[in-house]
């Protein structure tokens, strides 16, 4: 027992590519050892097949064969000289950053409505004046009452929306005193299958309760 080794996947060279594992590993090193440039080429390609069976969910993307071609450069640091289909990539591509996503930044002036409650003020500031606008202006003033109670379930006052409808849309969108918007009871109650405020769901300790059943005993 003294006289064995034990080889430890520790003390091995690293795998630029674990997903592959170690054998296909070998199988590119043997593939950098040979001298013929062809009988590289044609390993390298057996080798593609090999990785493609390993990697079957790539096939659903557009780039499915320069990817592996890509993997396989890597596998081999970089030193593989075969007549491959696509460029090899460089070292300087694969550490290089991708470029930062811009992001749309835009101000909202009362974050518990929404930007598209704003949206929709300003499309209904545009409209011209008749029906439909005093109709589209009743339903914004009860959406931004359903908004409020989202994260204030207490009673809002009527006057509240419709001071803010009238700041977001500068004095343009004003409702009819005759109009009445719809009552917090009716809100709350749509809403007591919907989602509930964040305060609302650690007091509950965020996870639902259930009764113990009464467990059959033998």
């Amino acid at each position: 027992m003294s006289g064995i080794t034990l080889d430890y996947n520790t003390q091995r060279p690293r795998l630029p590519i674990p997903e592959y594992g170690r054998l296909v590993q070998r199988m590119v090193d043997h593939v950098l050892a040979l001298e013929d440039r062809e009988q590289r080429t044609r390993q390298a390609k057996a080798i593609i097949q090999v990785i493609a069976r390993l990697n079957p969910q790539l096939r659903n993307s557009d780039n499915f064969e320069r990817t592996l071609w890509d993997h396989l450069h890597i596998m081999s640091e970089f030193k593989l000289d075969v007549d491959a289909p696509y460029p090899p990539p460089t070292p300087e591509e694969l550490d290089s950053k991708p470029a930062p996503v811009k992001y749309p930044r835009s101000d909202i002036r009362f974050g518990h409505y929404g930007k598209v409650v704003e949206r929709m003020i300003a499309q209904c500031a545009a409209m011209e004046p008749g029906p439909e606008r005093e109709a589209y202006a009743l339903l914004i003033a009860n959406l931004m009452k359903r908004q409020f109670l989202v994260w204030n379930r207490d009673t809002v006052p009527d006057g509240v929306i419709l001071k803010d409808l009238s700041d977001l849309s500068k004095g343009s969108i004003r409702i009819k005193e005759e109009l009445q918007l719809a009552h917090t009871a009716d809100l709350l109650r749509s809403q007591q299958g919907g989602p509930r405020n964040e305060a609302e769901v650690r007091k509950r300790g965020g996870k639902k309760r259930h009764r113990n059943r009464k467990k059959n005993r033998y």
